[in-house]
């Protein structure tokens, strides 16, 4: 390959028994204003091929190339197969440092110059989402854009702020200091703040007993349970807001 590197824009290889170079032309312009002159031309429509093309660009290597894969539908089968495992090879033997980008084409309109653009858009879009992760994307910006008149230093949901009670704040306390082990709030509308709605201590098992079916409700349970053979207990002594907790979070359409 040595003998390529310097002065051709690009050079072309197939596979007859091993990697055969087919086709050569020298550098002319920039490899822009070449790009549509040169290469859709090379192919043939059922003949699979490798094309490298070089780059103006240059690393500590020398010049940067582009490795177009043309692998067309219509190839048989066994030769689309070999072209695919024998592309590390080429790689590898070429010098993958000196290769900046690669592009597997199938289809003719692949190999302009508009195509290798419509590649590297492909590659700088961000990655589609998932149907939850939409879903969380959507939840986030109603968050965001929600407009309460409450005025308050505490915050609870993004983009909601509704003030606790001194109630809340109390018995927050308590489970700190193991007299509960189980709170639960609501939202007061009408007075646009969090209120306590009962405290007491509960076994885990009766958890969903405690959550109403058509209200909305914010639970609070200090989880006490064993993990790898250690005892946990969320809450202790130190700083409540710092500790592990065990969260049930049930918010239902108003």
């Amino acid at each position: 390959f040595t003998i390529f590197l310097s002065n051709l824009l690009f050079f072309k290889l197939i596979i007859l028994e091993e990697l055969t170079h087919s086709d050569e032309k020298k550098v002319k312009g920039t490899w822009e204003q070449d790009y549509d002159k040169m290469i859709p031309s090379l192919v043939k429509e059922d003949q699979p091929c490798y094309i490298l093309y070089r780059l103006d660009s240059k690393n500590a290597c020398g010049y940067e190339w582009l490795l177009l894969c043309w692998s067309p539908d219509t190839a048989p089968i066994r030769q689309k197969m070999l072209y695919a495992s024998t592309k590390a090879t080429l790689k590898q033997e070429f010098g993958s440092a000196q290769i900046k980008d690669e592009i597997h084409c199938t289809m003719p309109d692949e190999l302009t110059f508009e195509g290798y653009k419509n590649h590297k858009s492909d590659i700088l879009a961000p990655a589609p989402l998932t149907t939850r992760e939409e879903e969380l994307e959507e939840i986030r910006k109603t968050e965001i854009n929600t407009d309460i008149s409450a005025v308050s230093k505490q915050q609870t949901l993004g983009g909601v702020q509704f003030p606790v009670t001194d109630a809340v704040k109390d018995a927050i306390h308590e489970m700190a200091k193991g007299l509960y082990n189980y709170l639960q709030f609501k939202l007061d509308i009408e007075k646009e703040e969090i209120e306590l709605v009962f405290k007491e201590s509960i076994t885990v098992v009766k958890l969903p007993s405690k959550v109403p079916e058509n209200n909305a409700r914010y639970h609070l349970y200090k989880f006490k349970h064993t993990h790898e053979g250690d005892l946990m207990e969320a809450v202790g002594k130190y700083n409540f807001f710092h500790r592990r907790l065990f969260c049930i979070y049930n918010l239902l359409s108003f």
